[in-house]
């Protein structure tokens, strides 16, 4: 009994060890253990990793470079490049020459930035579409709120008029006590008259 104790006591001490891990349960390849079951499980070493971005960066970027391919700077800029490039392949000696007259590499570059400028316009349209929608829900949800707040005012005055057509006025109570002293005239001038 007590070699029973004694080992169990070692087992609890080398699970305290190892971080509570029982080896024993675990598959085999399983990698390590979660402490918690609502911790995700870290990756495995060894496994070849991605690289990780921040998507949001990542969108800002898209937007400020969308931002600027939208504008007229960009174009007299382009227009600027696509002259010095032809000017300096055509008028300058051959010896100079990095691109003849077919252009093949400024069609390549301009479809390059074509390829590249595309997604990134798509991308910057997608995170606005995103934006107006967040902003066309919280309106909506604006709007109900306002709707949801008239109704309550609407119904609130209604009972309030409801309320003031039971109250009485000051002009109402003054013409009842005008009508209650001509009644006591008039009963005073009779009893007087017999």
């Amino acid at each position: 009994m007590q070699g029973e104790l004694r080992e169990l006591r070692r087992l609890r001490e080398l699970r305290a060890r190892e971080g509570g891990r029982d080896r024993r349960a675990e598959p085999a390849g399983a990698g390590p253990a979660r402490a918690r079951l609502d911790q995700p499980r870290t990756a495995r070493p060894g496994l070849i990793t991605l690289p990780t971005y921040d998507p949001e960066a990542f969108g800002k970027l898209s937007e400020r470079i969308a931002r600027f391919l939208g504008t007229g700077r960009f174009i007299v800029w382009m227009t600027v490049v696509v002259i010095v490039w032809v000017g300096w392949n055509t008028l300058l000696p051959d010896a100079v020459h990095f691109d003849d007259y077919p252009f093949i590499f400024l069609t390549l570059m301009l479809s390059l930035q074509a390829s590249y400028a595309a997604p990134l316009i798509l991308l910057a349209q997608n995170r606005q579409d995103n934006r107006d929608r967040v902003n066309m829900e919280q309106d909506r949800a604006r709007s109900d709120r306002n709707i949801a707040d008239t109704e309550y005012l609407t119904r609130e005055v209604a009972s309030l008029r409801h309320g003031l057509g039971e109250v009485a006025t000051r002009d109402f109570i003054r013409s009842e006590l005008q009508s209650l002293l001509k009644e006591i005239d008039e009963r005073r001038e009779t009893s007087d008259v017999l």
